[in-house]
């Protein structure tokens, strides 16, 4: 058997050597240069710079997020980015950034709007560089740009403003999210965190609609012709849909399984269900088929008046049923035992079959994966007591968020592994990696450990964002 003893070690604190203890950041600041983002941020921001400024808004907002982008989940972890200015520059101390967050709260409005308009020019010019995104725009190979609009609870350990009761039952506050969907070979992007009340709904057209608004805004104006708004019953509002049908985006919403629902379920015919599908390779999934059942429901459901007062025209509602898995909890909403979802659509065209749009709906659950990995990037404990700073708060989460997805898609190819790793593995492989600076003939070189397993991963992201 092998030793199990750890060996023993002197720790000798009077001696000091010049090591960054997370090197990898420098894929990071890299992104920040290749992107535009800190050339954008600072001009964005310029309103709230004074002549007596020292330390500009913009640097103290990025290093906020390479702090929360390398592992950080408060103000005071700045520190780290500040013990390290080899690599991260100057970096403002707890006062003065305290002092700017609550100078930039005061405006939070136009300082989001700010910020927003800097994310979404270094969007473009990241996808410029390298679509996220496979396939040709509009296809069902990928290129259609799928957004996913899902709100989720922030909890609150104390009485935080406008902090509530929520709509999962825990006190705190209600944030919505838009994301982009990279498919099968990426994780997304953030497109937007809008804080709520703690008591706000999930539901509501007008929610709906904004969040839209706000993240078709963070999209490269290229893209914009082929966006699908994806999202659960939560959206389902003949408001909503309306407003997508007349701004010719496609969409894919969780419908309410209604009386009028359950009527056409009980006539439509054994035949018309058809198996569904695991994936785009049509893998079949066992025990589940899908049918559409827009003919069978009453022709008031069906009928397109002016206004809002009905469906839009050429929506269709697709359901699908299954045997709940091994252990699943029965609702009372099971019919004979089996689990149906309905959603509605309106993508029409060759190769967009049953199963397939079935298993793009399906796939809307990636958007719980984003808020879980935004919830490692800080948005897990909103910090402050003002609502106002803690919406600048996930402003800088999201400005967090688009550096770790922008770092893998410039230092990447599509189809590399790394493309799909989440955050927390992205931090212990690649990021928190200490090493050491070497200053040699006005040179400044950032050596890493010889033995480390991941400096292959690093060498190569580091290539192709220099190239």
């Amino acid at each position: 058997m092998k030793n199990n003893v750890y060996p023993e070690l002197m720790v000798d604190p009077t001696r000091t050597e010049s090591v960054l203890t997370t090197s990898g950041g420098v894929l990071l600041t890299k992104t920040v240069q290749v992107s535009g983002l800190g050339a954008e941020l600072t001009a964005a921001m310029a309103p709230w710079r004074t002549a007596a400024t020292v330390h500009d808004p913009a640097k103290i907002v990025l290093d906020l997020a390479l702090t929360l982008a390398t592992g950080g989940d408060c103000v005071a972890d700045v520190a780290t980015v500040r013990a390290q200015p080899q690599l991260y520059g100057q970096v403002a101390s707890d006062p003065t950034i305290s002092r700017v967050i609550s100078r930039l709260a005061t405006d939070v409005e136009a300082v989001s709007t700010a910020i927003s308009a800097a994310r979404a020019a270094a969007r473009e010019r990241v996808w410029g560089i390298a679509r996220p995104l496979e396939g040709t725009a509009g296809s069902i190979d990928g290129g259609l740009v799928i957004v996913d609009l899902d709100a989720t609870t922030v909890t609150a350990g104390s009485a935080k403003e406008q902090a509530q009761k929520t709509y999962k039952r825990v006190f705190g506050h209600s944030p919505m999210c838009s994301f982009v969907d990279h498919g099968a070979f990426g994780t997304g992007e953030t497109l937007n965190l809008d804080l709520r009340r703690g008591g706000a709904s999930p539901k509501g057209a007008d929610m709906h609609i904004a969040a839209t608004e706000r993240a078709v805004a963070q999209l490269p104006a290229a893209e914009r012709a082929h966006v699908l708004i994806r999202t659960d019953s939560a959206g389902c509002a003949k408001e909503f849909l309306a407003y997508l049908a007349e701004q010719n985006l496609q969409y894919s919403v969780g419908f309410t399984i209604t009386e009028l629902v359950k009527e056409a379920l009980d006539v439509l015919p054994e035949a018309a269900w058809v198996t569904a599908v695991n994936n785009a390779d049509a893998d079949p999934r066992a025990d589940a088929q899908v049918a559409e059942i827009t003919r069978y429901l009453p022709p008031a459901t069906r009928a397109a008046e002016p206004g809002y007062k009905s469906w839009p025209s050429g929506m269709r509602l697709i359901a699908r049923r299954e045997y709940p898995h091994n252990g699943a909890q029965h609702l009372i909403t099971d019919i004979e035992g089996r689990r149906y979802t309905v959603f509605a659509t309106n993508t029409r065209g060759r190769g967009w079959t049953l199963p397939i749009l079935e298993l793009r709906h399906r796939q809307r659950a990636r958007a719980e994966d984003r808020i879980r990995c935004l919830k490692d990037t800080g948005m897990a404990n909103l910090p402050f007591d003002s609502f106002a700073k803690n919406q600048l708060w996930l402003d800088i989460v999201a400005l967090a968020s688009d550096l770790l997805a922008w770092t893998q898609t410039l230092g990447y190819t599509r189809h590399d592994p790394i493309r799909r790793w989440e955050p927390k593995r992205l931090r212990h492989r690649l990021l928190t990696v200490a090493g050491k600076i070497i200053t040699h003939a006005r040179t400044t070189t950032l050596r890493l450990p010889t033995d480390w397993p991941y400096n292959h991963h690093i060498r190569h992201g580091w290539q192709r964002l220099t190239a």
